[in-house]
């Protein structure tokens, strides 16, 4: 983690296995260094939880992100070629399993309880059904991804000695990452 307060960078991409919190921290950095909060989930999900074409998506991607400074939270492998070649930095959230999961279900819980829309103009609202272990659910994408997705990330961002990596491993760590970022 870096000891300086002030963070120079203005195009910054936010990732980590679903559920570790990667819009909630993309949008608080983004409020902190007054610049937009792109999340690539809503470019993708649309009504109905259909989801966009790569070609839709990408064109998405580059018209999202063809603005001086921005922080896009997302790992959508088909568009990290758009994101990481305009990013200056990339923050990961590399958290224990544990800590994903407990989010998991206190955000899951949270939605549908509420029955909180997640990308407004989707009509998108989380059920149960959507949650069983199913082949498609959330919770066993957590689970099947976590372990790759940490191996993964290690080698690509070794790939590119042009972007900055900020590697955050707890929750707290986090917190206190981001309450020390100056613009």
């Amino acid at each position: 983690m870096p000891d300086s307060d002030i963070f120079p960078y203005r195009r910054i991409n936010v990732v980590g296995t679903s559920a570790s919190g990667k819009s909630t921290i993309a949008s608080r950095l983004a409020e902190r260094l007054g610049v937009a909060h792109i999340e690539l989930d809503a470019l993708h999900w649309q009504p109905g939880w259909t989801e966009a074409p790569t070609a839709v998506l990408r064109e998405r991607v580059r018209d999202a992100t063809d603005i001086p400074a921005w922080v896009v939270d997302g790992n959508y492998a088909g568009v990290r070629d758009i994101v990481w070649s305009r990013a200056q930095a990339v923050v990961w959230l590399d958290f224990p399993l544990w800590t994903i999961l407990r989010r998991y279900a206190v955000r899951t819980r949270r939605r549908i309880a509420n029955g909180e829309e997640i990308w407004p103009g989707t009509g998108n609202r989380e059920r149960l059904s959507m949650h069983l272990l199913s082949r498609d659910s959330l919770l066993v994408w957590i689970l099947t991804t976590y372990r790759r997705r940490r191996r993964e990330y290690s080698v690509l961002l070794a790939q590119r000695p042009d972007l900055a990596v900020v590697r955050l491993r707890s929750a707290r760590e986090a917190e206190m990452w981001l309450a020390s970022v100056r613009p």
